[in-house]
């Protein structure tokens, strides 16, 4: 992975979008692990709505050091989106809640997953609002912040596979006549 970073390092691109295919993988071995194998239908738009989520909170992380980014020449997201920043971190949300509700539906998740998704999407919609791209201070409250959105999210899974197991006469197939 160091020897990855150098060559991206080295060819100016933006660090980001690595970064965000890297720290998801975890989506595709988790699921894998557990199940043992990969179901595409739930792990792709897990692991693309993760690389939407490290967008969001590393672009707002980046406002933090953008001075310094142009200085020593990196070219950041904060650089990159500047005062359109507000819209691209509205974006990424929508296409991570869209991900996270096509995982849902993928792997038949129940009421506490998606309360949690869409709670997800209320604290996301408060931190962009609230977000000033010109404070450190607002940048950092946010970006601190982003842990909340994993602990929704892992609450709203493990409540959820609860609730699988609790009623499971919900998750039968309506072709089932029993």
């Amino acid at each position: 992975m160091f020897k990855l970073l150098q060559i991206v390092v080295a060819l100016r691109f933006s660090l980001l979008s690595v970064l965000g295919l890297t720290f998801n993988w975890g989506a595709l071995l988790g699921w894998s692990a557990v199940r043992g194998s990969c179901d595409w239908s739930v792990c792709l738009p897990l692991y693309f709505s993760g690389v939407m989520w490290t967008l969001i909170y590393d672009t707002i992380y980046a406002h933090q050091d953008k001075r310094d980014d142009l200085i020593i020449g990196v070219k950041s997201t904060a650089l990159r989106f500047q005062e359109d920043t507000k819209q691209w971190l509205s974006a990424f949300s929508i296409m991570m809640l869209l991900g996270l509700t096509v995982t849902g539906v993928n792997c038949a998740q129940t009421f506490p997953y998606y309360a949690a998704v869409s709670t997800v999407g209320l604290h996301l919609a408060h931190q962009i609002y609230t977000l000033d791209i010109n404070s450190p201070d607002s940048c950092w409250q946010k970006f601190s912040s982003s842990r909340t959105v994993g602990l929704l999210l892992f609450a709203g899974i493990v409540f959820g596979n609860l609730w699988k197991r609790k009623n499971p006469d919900e998750r039968r197939n309506p072709s089932d006549t029993n």
